[in-house]
């Protein structure tokens, strides 16, 4: 008999394993909890370890809020050899004898830093024609990509043992840390690709304080859902407003109250209650406030 499924609200900052899909972590986390409606805010490749924050129930629906936000990692690089798919689970497709220093490959990280264009790779999740661009590119054929804007804020270099790097970088959403690797490797004629990847941080949210599914599987129930964080974590960065009695309920009846003349305009707001319960997010819009995504009243 199946367990019984259980409405759960909540983040859960998970340790996703190395080999696992981003689905198939979600999946393992919902069915540990017996979550009703589960979530992820971002896909890591299965290659990739680390932080991926897990929506439960009404957490889902602030998931979206969190998928703009600045991301971590620690990757490890080969250098002298590109692959098809930009990290070590691909096949071989070009090698360099060119052996640089760290001194070369810090010049070339600094090269990359700030705003830039970035190319998807073909080995990727983003979708042309309701398919994946991986199904693609595993039958051989090259769809027309267009750049991206991403920013890249940091880039450090932990380790360097040529052929072997390790460096960390801050980062916009939508960046390919892969390509970022082989980008890095072209100003530094020669070439590269990924060993290793893991995230570190997203959104203020540390690997620290994350969960592998080997721990959370050792404690009891009780034990696992006081780890759960509140839904309102996962949208801290937004400015906030105690809002009265009276503007709430109007919010949950769908109506447009006045909004306070000090509210920002067109920006999400989180509000709350006199007591502190989180209410949810809206919008100010000519003078009235718009509900965006508003907890259900029976949750807290």
């Amino acid at each position: 008999m199946k367990p019984q499924k259980r409405p759960l609200d909540g983040v859960l900052l998970l340790d996703k394993a190395t080999g696992l899909s981003s689905n198939s972590a979600l999946q393992q986390a919902r069915r540990l909890y017996r979550a009703e409606k589960a979530g992820h805010t971002g896909v890591l490749d299965p290659l990739a370890t680390g932080l991926l924050p897990v929506c439960f129930g009404q957490a889902t629906k602030f998931a979206q809020y969190l998928l703009d936000a600045n991301k971590a990692y620690i990757a490890t690089l080969r250098l002298g050899q590109s692959t098809d798919t930009g990290d070590a689970e691909g096949s071989i497709i070009a090698t360099s004898n060119t052996e640089i220093s760290q001194t070369d490959f810090q010049v070339a990280c600094r090269q990359h830093l700030g705003a830039q264009q970035q190319l998807p790779p073909m080995y990727s999740a983003l979708k042309h024609q309701g398919k994946p661009l991986y199904q693609y590119a595993r039958q051989g054929i090259d769809i027309q990509r267009q750049p991206r804007s991403i920013h890249i804020h940091d880039i450090q270099i932990l380790r360097f043992q040529f052929p072997e790097t390790q460096i960390s970088v801050q980062c916009s959403k939508g960046t390919y840390i892969r390509t970022l690797a082989e980008d890095i490797a072209k100003s530094a004629h020669t070439l590269a690709h990924l060993t290793a990847l893991r995230r570190t941080a997203t959104a203020g949210f540390q690997i620290e304080h994350s969960h592998s599914i080997e721990s959370l599987t050792a404690f009891t129930e009780e034990q696992r859902d006081a780890l759960l964080l509140p839904c309102d974590t996962l949208v801290q960065h937004l400015p906030q407003h105690t809002a009265s009695e009276q503007t709430i309920r109007a919010l949950r009846f769908g109506q447009t109250p006045v909004a306070p003349p000090e509210l920002p305009e067109n920006t999400p707001l989180r509000i709350y209650s006199a007591n502190r319960e989180f209410i949810g997010l809206v919008t100010s819009r000519q003078g009235y406030l718009k509900a965006l995504r508003l907890m259900s009243t029976q949750a807290n």
